[in-house]
């Protein structure tokens, strides 16, 4: 997958967004096999039920996720990941081997990831309209980053995670999180909110 041509710091590959479990937990993943500052990468977030954050990369500080979110993490730990497609939509995450994390996905399309993939072509034109169809699924196409950074996505087609199960350190995760809707309320208008699975390309200007 080519980079995007331009200034900033560039990478291309796919990512998948916080990932809710059961158990309170939150994973995240991001595979850049090319990038513009050096050799590409791959990093799994983790989020505990207590809100700390944890960042797992196969990449020293200064070329991976921390060289940006660094501040967000109480602990950073430097490890081989390995991805394991099992078909078109489905894929298995180990970090260490599976000794630390074992993580399966499993995708599927939905309605604003089908209206997506049909205009991808048409961005930026379409931008604005698909950033608000897709906020239901976590995926913002622009953002700014508290130091002043400018963070843009650029993806080609993304898909809904319809089903993911993770083991951490031992620890079974469980299932998909299933929020359980307002006390009182008896009609639900949206149904809760799904994470993306999305690949393309990633821009990240400095001031």
């Amino acid at each position: 997958m080519p980079l995007p041509a331009g200034s900033g710091d560039r990478y291309a590959g796919y990512a998948v967004l916080d990932v809710r479990f059961a158990s309170g937990d939150v994973l995240a993943l991001r595979r850049f096999p090319v990038a513009s500052i050096g050799i590409g990468y791959t990093s799994v977030w983790h989020r505990a039920a207590d809100g700390e954050w944890t960042l797992f990369a196969d990449v020293p500080r200064t070329l991976g996720c921390a060289r940006y979110f660094g501040d967000l993490f109480a602990h950073a730990v430097v490890a081989p990941i390995r991805i394991d497609w099992r078909g078109p939509r489905s894929l298995v995450v180990e970090v260490q081997s599976g000794q630390i994390l074992k993580w399966r996905l499993d995708l599927t399309s939905s309605a604003a990831t089908t209206v997506f993939n049909a205009a991808a072509g048409c961005l930026p034109t379409a931008s604005k309209v698909l950033d608000v169809a897709l906020k239901l699924g976590g995926l913002r196409l622009t953002d700014h980053l508290p130091d002043g950074m400018r963070l843009r996505a650029l993806p080609e087609a993304v898909w809904a995670v319809n089903a993911s199960r993770a083991r951490l350190r031992c620890r079974d995760l469980g299932g998909l999180r299933s929020d359980v809707g307002i006390p009182g309320r008896r009609i639900e208008l949206w149904r809760p909110r799904r994470s993306l699975f999305a690949a393309g390309a990633l821009v990240i200007d400095t001031p």
